[in-house]
């Protein structure tokens, strides 16, 4: 006799995601094929699995892509800001409905552990789109003149360690503000770009306004070196900002860089333990550690050095590692196999150097990409590991006596984009905050986002700001 209820598949299950074998580029309200024909493949790193078959943009679909963007951009900039709004509150309508499928997307192609997926990110992409549609029509009173333009065509080139977040973060502007996009997401992270030129459709965003060019590091030069692209907005590695810095200077570009991070999460010695153990725990081994504003350097003061390490080497025994799609996973895979590398590499550095290693009892996944996460102690300012950024589950432990040494160690870095402080005195916060070079200074808590407020960093970390009614700035003629 069959049941008289059937069940639904979990939040969880592949089953709500449908990968088709192959995607092309979304050029002009359409998909497709490469000018030359060439494709990539994009794998899962938790099981290096290849998910789909992926169009590859050269400079000559780069060029229809920004000459789209470009007719597009007369009718979209012309309409009312209430009119832009109503497609962005359309969007962030259709994020929210899909958000289960995309939340599956995202991990599979990214590694990252379901519940960031479903619980942060998502929310949070939703959130830009809904934020910035509420700014369409208030430009005016954003404090950056009576009638604020548009630039025209933005090209973007995004990450793959938040890649619908770090879309939501360039996209949304850009289009509240008139601007049409010419977007270039990550190769080993194109899947989820590709859905969202579906909800583009979907949402009936006029033919040209978002365009998404997936490729490889050639892609993204041709499209920031277009000389009909006026504005730049650049998210990963300090090494390709300053490359794109270089490439753009002297030109009427606009630009944005949001680039890497060493940040310094410092504790003191009235902060309470087992919370700044879970700020510690976030600050570092969220997304795997892959993430530009991690707490990557833990600065402890040395009367609480003892009792922090063993209350944080307990909590990281409980760290879950595996499969991404398992609601109960705390650490997913690396992303790929090349920054896999890369984190070793810089991991046996640090212990060839003298810094000691540890790591809790972990089996490793006998297929895909991974990385227990790892303690480094007896670390000074000259090892590789406080310096580098490893962009892996990797902290490296200092350790201070007084609040001037603390503020001049969270300052020995060529970066400068996040800090957090741990204390229960508000003047102390409020005291070495204001001292810290970095953007954004969290205080008894760790990557803690919200679209009202600006991100960004000083120094190598990048320039501009992205978020908040900062973010407006980048995107007009002030």
């Amino acid at each position: 006799m069959a049941s008289a209820f059937e069940y639904a598949p979990a939040p969880e299950s592949r089953s709500v995601v449908d990968i088709a074998p192959s995607y092309g580029l979304f050029i002009d309200g359409e998909f497709t094929e490469a000018a030359d024909g060439k494709v990539f493949k994009t794998v899962s790193p938790s099981t290096e699995e290849v998910l789909s078959e992926v169009a590859q943009a050269g400079a000559e679909d780069v060029d229809r892509a920004v000459a789209a963007a470009r007719r597009a951009f007369v009718k979209w900039s012309a309409l009312p800001g209430s009119e832009r709004a109503k497609y962005l509150f359309r969007i962030a309508r259709i994020i929210q409905e899909r958000s289960r499928e995309l939340a599956v997307l995202e991990t599979l192609d990214n590694g990252k552990p379901i519940k960031e997926t479903r619980d942060t990110d998502l929310p949070l992409v939703a959130a830009h789109f809904f934020y910035y549609a509420g700014w369409a029509d208030k430009l005016g009173h954003a404090g950056l003149g009576a009638d604020p333009r548009p630039l025209g065509v933005a090209g973007q080139v995004i990450p793959w360690n938040f890649p619908l977040l770090m879309l939501a973060w360039k996209i949304a502007p850009a289009l509240a503000t008139g601007n049409t996009v010419v977007l270039k997401p990550a190769e080993t992270t194109p899947l989820s770009a590709l859905f969202f030129a579906d909800i583009c459709r979907q949402a009936g965003l006029p033919r040209g306004v978002v365009n998404i060019l997936p490729g490889y590091g050639d892609t993204g030069a041709a499209l920031v070196a277009h000389p009909d692209v006026d504005k730049v907005a650049f998210t990963g590695s300090t090494a390709v900002g300053k490359a794109i810095a270089r490439q753009v200077a002297g030109t009427r570009k606009k630009v944005t860089l949001e680039l890497g991070g060493k940040g310094a999460n410092i504790v003191f010695d009235d902060a309470p333990i087992d919370q700044a153990v879970e700020g510690i725990v976030t600050g570092i081994f969220f997304n795997q550690g892959q993430v530009c504003c991690a707490g990557s350097r833990l600065l402890v003061q040395e009367s609480v050095q003892e009792e922090l390490l063993d209350s944080l080497k307990r909590r990281l025994s409980t760290l879950r590692l595996g499969d991404p799609l398992d609601k109960n996973t705390d650490i997913g895979a690396i992303n790929s196999a090349e920054q896999l590398t890369r984190i070793n590499a810089l991991v046996e550095q640090g212990e060839a150097e003298g810094a000691e290693r540890w790591s809790p009892a972990c089996e490793l996944p006998s297929s895909g990409y991974w990385f227990a996460p790892t303690l480094f102690t007896n670390v000074t300012q000259a090892h590789t590991v406080a310096r580098d950024e490893i962009f892996g589950p990797v902290l490296s432990v200092l350790t201070f006596r007084t609040p001037d040494e603390a503020v001049a160690k969270a300052n020995n870095t060529q970066y400068g984009l996040s800090a957090g402080i741990w204390t229960e005195k508000g003047s102390r916060i409020l005291a070495v905050a204001n001292k810290l070079r970095a953007g954004v200074v969290w205080s008894n808590t760790f990557n803690k986002f919200d679209p009202t407020s600006p991100f960004g960093g000083y120094k190598e970390s990048g320039y501009g700001r992205e978020g908040g009614r900062h973010g407006l700035e980048a995107y007009l003629d002030v």
